[in-house]
């Protein structure tokens, strides 16, 4: 059957030369500008979901090199149809809409989908691993992170049997999110794999639209107006959960980072948590009012302060 091809390295903006970091910080971009809780406008959602299918194939090297051996001279929405034997393997139930993914992707790669609380049907990519050990990439927000807890994942298998024929078993898996995951972390479920084999779930945090990681830590910005800047002031500011009041010192300067301790990501138990690094930005108010315009040009006059030395 006919489905549109999707032409992954255009959805993400790279070349199909690109390396695995330009597919990764062109993701990051992408995927912030179009994340739901920042982008209202119509179309932001099926956009968003395009972008995490290009990069849930291009991110990984096995994928990337099947879908790349369609050739390069496709274009986006043009017919396509798939090479015999390709898809198939294992298959994870959707359910209702499919999971997120394209008719494009299922054709291709088979299959995947999430159930259970709080996992998005874009979080899960099966592989091999070594020694038949499987992996399962699992995406998380950084909410999820730090709530932890148990997120349920409901599968469906093609198996073949003695005659060849295929069949399909549902199971469910319950995973657990122990306190200190984070960016990269592998969860083994011993024999949960096919044929008795393991399978690690490998964690990813999410683009955020505030936060982005560094191990345990998490990195915002804050900007602040000038005269906070030479005065020092106590300022609010937004952590994973909640607002708190930061001190700001006197003559910060911008691009300095502050740390907000023990509001990062938690670390296994007994280990401190990681810290929230406040990276300053000095904003310029764009137009000035008369009275504005007539303070600053008299802390010109007034000021000896030269930065340039």
């Amino acid at each position: 059957m006919a489905v549109a091809y999707k032409d992954y390295y255009e959805i993400l903006g790279v070349s199909r030369t690109a390396s695995q970091d330009e597919i990764r910080k062109a993701y990051r971009k992408l995927a912030k500008e179009h994340h739901p809780d920042v982008n209202k406008n119509n179309g932001s959602d099926e956009r968003y979901k395009e972008i995490n299918e290009a990069y849930e194939v291009l991110k990984d090297p096995e994928k990337r090199q099947k879908y790349d051996t369609l050739g390069p001279n496709w274009q986006q929405g043009q017919d396509f149809t798939p090479p015999p034997g390709w898809g198939g393997g294992v298959h994870m139930d959707f359910g209702g809409d499919g999971g997120g993914f394209s008719d494009f992707f299922r054709t291709i790669f088979g299959g995947f989908a999430s159930g259970g609380r709080g996992v998005s049907m874009n979080d899960l990519f099966r592989s091999q691993g070594r020694g038949g050990d499987e992996e399962m990439s699992l995406e998380l927000s950084l909410e999820d992170i730090l709530r932890g807890g148990t997120k349920t994942l409901s599968m469906e298998q093609v198996v073949h049997g003695a005659d060849g024929r295929p069949s399909r078993s549902r199971r469910t898996l319950n995973v657990n999110l122990p306190q200190g995951v984070t960016e990269g972390s592998r969860i083994r479920l011993k024999g949960q794999g096919s044929r008795g084999a393991d399978l690690y779930i490998v964690i990813h945090a999410a683009p955020h639209p505030k936060f982005t990681v560094e191990g345990y830590d998490l990195v915002t910005s804050l900007k602040i107006s000038p005269w906070e800047a030479a005065l020092g002031a106590s300022i609010p500011v937004t952590t994973l959960d909640g607002v708190v009041s930061m001190k700001l010192p006197a003559g910060v300067q911008a691009g300095k980072r502050l740390r907000l301790k023990e509001k990062g990501l938690p670390r296994r138990k007994g280990a401190q948590a990681g810290d929230l690094i406040v990276k300053v930005e000095v904003v310029v108010p764009e137009k000035l009012s008369d009275r504005e315009r007539e303070l600053f040009e008299a802390l010109a006059k007034e000021s000896s302060f030269n930065p340039r030395g």
